[in-house]
């Protein structure tokens, strides 16, 4: 587990930005970083803004600065905390001041909470875990840059026994084969499936190449008597199904 709460020497972003003695972290900065720490572990993440959780994570990669004034660069610049974690590491090193432990630190984060989502829907049935599984998939995909599509593979139970990466695309289309979508339901002896990708403009409403590409995917799998339980559409803060909206 990364030592989230505790300073490491190198391997971090900077060098000392203020003189100390000895090198020390200079106090001010050291009784702030407590004080952050001592709330945090009282109250949990509720007790803290966005910018001062940022604080907390930056600590680590940035060991002898304050991080104030760039916790709060990073939410003026993305928007909100979750963006800034699912930022690509290209737009993260635009920002001065981050380089790669900062960038490694968020991404390690990143994917702790995309792991922790995904096992409460893993080897689980679906409809007894929807929301669990509607909570994972805006995890992993609602706050990225370009459209990416995955597929949720059920097997005869319903239980999810496997959820893959099929493409990733621009900020408005990810190439999706059919064909290879039905043959890796045979492989893993799937009996139903979900389709999900994600708007990067917020908007779930699917376009008309969202729609003729369900259908041709659904089209592929009535062949082989496999079904399509459904499409979801995940936006920045809300999803569309469509099932739910008479399109499946």
């Amino acid at each position: 587990m990364l030592p989230l709460f505790g300073e490491r020497a190198g391997d971090s972003d900077e060098a000392p930005a203020l003189p100390a003695p000895q090198g020390r972290l200079p106090s001010y900065i050291k009784d702030h970083r407590a004080r952050l720490r001592a709330r945090f572990m009282s109250g949990g993440a509720a007790a803290l803004p966005d910018y001062e959780l940022l604080e907390l994570i930056l600590f680590r990669s940035i060991p002898r600065r304050d991080v104030k004034p760039l916790a709060h660069q990073l939410l003026t610049q993305f928007g909100d905390f979750n963006r800034v974690l699912s930022a690509s590491p290209e737009r993260l090193s635009e920002v001065q001041g981050i380089g790669q432990a900062v960038i490694c630190d968020l991404k390690i984060l990143e994917a702790t909470a995309q792991r922790m989502a995904r096992a409460k829907v893993m080897q689980r049935q679906v409809i007894a875990s929807w929301d669990a599984l509607l909570d994972y998939c805006h995890t992993a995909m609602a706050h990225r840059e370009t459209e990416q599509f995955r597929v949720l593979y059920l097997d005869r139970k319903n239980v999810l026994i496997a959820d893959e990466e099929q493409g990733r695309g621009t900020v408005d289309h990810v190439p999706v084969y059919p064909r290879e979508v039905a043959k890796r339901a045979l492989e893993l002896n799937s009996s139903a499936l979900i389709l999900v990708h994600n708007h990067p403009s917020g908007d779930p409403t699917p376009s008309q190449a969202d729609i003729a590409m369900t259908r041709k995917v659904e089209a592929a799998l009535d062949a082989l008597g496999i079904t399509l339980h459904d499409h979801l559409i995940i936006g920045a803060s809300d999803e569309l199904s469509f099932r739910s909206e008479g399109l499946l």
